[in-house]
């Protein structure tokens, strides 16, 4: 090879002109720049930001990133600029080798969201290889008889570079027996022949040596030479013929090695060794060839010795020559041409364009995931390429172009229900059989607020005794939620509510952290008996979600409240009772009685009475259950005339709790019982108190029956309208604005103890609990209806519509003693 000193430093400004030109088009929406080979590093490609209509700093902001096909990245983008300029020395012989065109794909990848661009350089040739002979130095023997106008082919020059640059031209050094001639091959293509223009005669000139240059068509020219030495022999003048000058034959690339391709047959009009026919390959075989082919030199047969890859070499085009064995040798040459039939022996290939990245489960449908690439290294039907997933998955494959996809969601996303998705993509050839391949993709589901916290369960009773340490834990709720990370994390709080017109607050308070809830001060069941809470719990996510709970705190009532007098009144302050009676008064007389209520509930409030000091124990009883104060015996004359009586009365509670009074009784003389003992009383009869004692049964008897007649029909009606079993014993006028009775009123007999009572028990949990009770003793004698008025003001009708259903109260009481009179 030989060029001119200065064709260097032309080469050179040919490269900075084309830099200074380069062009660029859009095809189909495709941006396409042309620039020539062997530019130096650095050197602008184009405005890539201006022509995809991106600003600067969406380079930045987007992670725009250039991916090439070819393996090897060429071009890189000057961020700052937003210009597309060579990252490494581009040789066009390299990357495409004869071909006419050569187009370098580019994929511009930008996120946020993820976009694909394709982009194409084309590399144009440059005059930078001169031609080139395989061989330096060529030898011919051509028999001195050969005839005026016989061709000789020789040996054809190969320029790496395409189009005007390649080989145009021969050249032959002046002589007077050769010239030079083209031949026309297939495809256009020439081959240089050398004709003899003159008889050669060995005895005057036995060797020739001649120069054979090949030149291109680029600017400047450059050449290249081959010697060639042509050595006159003596006669062996008929050449071997083949039968055809041009063979054609196809292999699957499968085929099996050793297996019989094709068969030459030349003939030779010579006999004996000048006859004998030698077949073997061209002296210009490449090894690619007789590393996969190989020639039986008698037969002239073909077999296969390597393995075929139609995506290595598509047609193998073989120069086959025939020898005879004469002295000089004589040879023909012919052309055999293989064609590789594609067979679907490659499996396509998933490649990933963009890593997929991480979906909120709100993402919408369409959303893109991830960018993706089928390849098939096939051809024709064998190559197309179909992409599928499974049934169910909530994404699809959305193609774009040239066997580019995007992996889109098309469903609903559930992190709760999976947190993570490996896609499965099932690739698939149109050969026959197909060929498939699989790639698993896996897709992480991020977080979203979509699950409020959710409580163990809706509401919660608790049961408190009166009297506890103020910071003590009540109770402790929780909850869960569905949600991860920030969204699932939770803090508890107390909703604002009123208890007893006081904030909520005020009574208790919450862990934010635990849910546990304390006391702020200790509960007297007398105040309060029951109150709710209304407990919140949020996360924190964007936007925040909550739930809420409802805690029923109950008080439990505790002895805690001695019993408190009151009849006799004046007792109840503090100073004694004084009470009179006759000194005829006889066993069993009705002295006093002592009345006592408890503010506790339940067995707290049951009361005792007994007499702890007498001044003659054996004159005066206390009734256990009634306080009711009775002589024992008749009095004397001898008893005094003032009796002090200390009655003890007591609850069964636990501790028990008690208190005392003192009742004075001072025997009178001629003193008239205030309270008839009408059972001592003995009447004449006579016929008038005869015919009004009449007249007052049957008043009576008729009084009775109208009354159980209205009793009756009253009882019917109470039982239509509760809800409850049990016995109504209101009556209409004492509630005449009450219109819709507490669904939850119950009226229950209580068996406790020695007093049977019954409780009408019912309300709103959340208010503050009553309850009535009728007590009647088994030992009362006398009809005392006594009526205590509760501490709350609330008006009957309010009071049966926060009727507790569970804490029995003691602040309304009806007591009712039997009293047995003498006619």
């Amino acid at each position: 090879m030989t060029k001119t000193m200065g064709y260097r430093d032309w080469r050179w400004q040919a490269l900075w002109w084309h830099h200074f030109f380069l062009l660029w088009s859009t095809i189909h929406g495709q941006t396409r720049y042309t620039i020539p080979e062997e530019l130096k590093q650095g050197s602008v490609v184009g405005n890539l930001a201006k022509d995809l209509g991106l600003g600067l700093s969406d380079i930045f902001d987007r992670k725009l990133r250039v991916a090439s096909e070819a393996g090897e990245q060429y071009f890189s983008v000057d961020a700052g600029k937003g210009e597309l300029v060579v990252n490494d020395r581009i040789d066009r012989e390299a990357l495409c080798g004869q071909s006419t065109s050569c187009v370098l794909p580019l994929q511009i990848v930008l996120e946020n969201p993820l976009s694909l661009h394709r982009i194409e350089v084309e590399i144009k040739d440059i005059n930078d290889n001169s031609p080139r002979f395989q061989t330096k130095e060529m030898s011919l023997k051509i028999a001195e008889s050969a005839a005026v106008g016989t061709r000789f082919i020789l040996e054809s020059a190969e320029d790496s570079d395409v189009g005007s640059n390649s080989v145009k031209s021969y050249t032959l050094t002046k002589n007077e027996c050769f010239t030079l001639k083209m031949k026309e091959i297939e495809d256009g293509k020439t081959v240089p022949e050398l004709v003899l223009e003159k008889p050669l005669d060995r005895e005057k000139k036995a060797v020739h040596r001649l120069l054979l240059t090949a030149l291109d068509g680029g600017n400047p020219v450059m050449s290249g030479t081959s010697q060639i030495t042509i050595t006159v022999l003596d006669n062996n003048d008929n050449f071997p013929v083949f039968d055809k000058n041009t063979y054609k034959v196809s292999l699957e690339e499968n085929t099996a090695k050793d297996t019989f391709v094709i068969k030459f047959t030349a003939t030779d009009a010579d006999e004996g060794p000048n006859g004998e026919v030698e077949f073997s390959f061209g002296p210009r075989t490449p090894d690619s060839v007789s590393s996969v082919f190989e020639i039986n030199s008698l037969t002239g047969e073909i077999y296969l010795k390597g393995d075929l890859d139609y995506e290595r070499a598509t047609s193998y085009k073989i120069e086959i020559t025939a020898k005879d064995k004469g002295a000089p040798v004589m040879e023909s040459h012919c052309r055999v041409q293989i064609d590789v039939v594609d067979v679907n022996d490659n499996t396509p290939e998933i490649v990933l364009t963009s890593e997929p990245k991480p979906v909120r489960e709100d993402a919408p449908s369409g959303t893109v995931v991830a960018l993706l690439n089928a390849r098939d290294a096939d051809s024709g039907n064998n190559s197309k390429v179909t992409l599928k997933l499974p049934k169910g998955s909530p994404f699809t494959l959305k193609p774009s172009f040239s066997n580019n996809y995007a992996l889109v969601t098309s469903g609903h996303l559930d992190r709760e229900t999976f947190s993570e998705y490996n896609i499965e993509i099932t690739a698939t050839d149109s050969g026959s059989p197909p060929l498939s391949s699989k790639k698993i993709i896996p897709v992480s589901i991020t977080d979203v607020n979509d699950n409020p916290p959710v409580f163990t369960q809706p509401s919660y009773n608790v049961y408190l005794k009166e009297n506890g340490v103020p910071g003590s834990i009540l109770y402790s709720v929780s909850a869960s939620d569905l949600d991860f990370g920030e969204n699932a994390k939770m803090s508890y709080s107390i909703l604002d509510s009123k208890v007893q017109d006081v904030s909520v607050s005020s009574y208790v308070y919450i862990n934010s952290d635990n849910g546990s809830i304390y006391s702020m001060h200790s509960f007297d069941y007398e105040k309060l008996k029951v109150f709710q809470i209304q407990v919140q719990a949020k996360d924190q996510g964007s936007p925040s979600l909550s739930s809420n709970a409802t805690v029923h705190v109950f008080i439990l009532d505790q002895n805690d409240n001695a019993p408190a007098v009151i009849y006799p009144s004046s007792a109840a302050l503090g100073s004694l009772s004084h009470q009179r009676m006759p000194r005829s008064a006889k066993a069993g007389h009705l002295v006093t009685k002592v009345t006592a209520v408890d503010a506790d509930s339940g067995h707290n409030a049951w009361i005792s009475y007994k007499l702890a000091e007498a001044t003659d124990a054996s004159l005066f009883t206390v009734n256990l259950y009634t306080g009711e104060v009775r002589t024992k015996r008749a009095v004397s004359e001898q008893d005094d005339s003032s009796q002090r009586l200390l009655i003890e009365v007591k609850d069964d509670g636990e501790p028990v709790q008690s208190a005392t009074v003192t009742v004075s009784i001072l025997l009178e003389d001629g003193l008239h019982e205030p309270i008839l003992d009408l059972r001592q009383k003995t009447i004449e009869p006579s016929k008038k108190t005869g015919r009004i004692t009449l007249y007052l049964i049957l008043s009576l008897a008729s009084v009775s029956v109208l009354s159980v007649v209205t009793f009756l029909i009253l009882t019917v009606k109470c039982i239509r309208n509760s809800r409850s079993s049990g016995s109504c014993c209101i009556r209409r006028t004492d509630c005449d604005d009450y219109k819709n009775p507490n669904r939850n009123l119950q009226i229950q007999l209580n068996t406790d103890g020695p007093i049977k009572y019954v409780e009408v028990l019912g309300g709103d949990m959340l208010s503050q609990s009553q309850s009535f009770r009728s007590c009647m003793s088994p030992m009362s004698e006398y009809s005392d209806f006594t009526l205590i008025k509760p501490s709350s003001t609330t008006d009957f009708k309010e009071v049966i519509s926060v009727l507790d259903a569970s804490l029995p109260d003691s602040t309304w009481t009806f007591e009712s003693q039997q009293v047995s009179r003498k006619r």
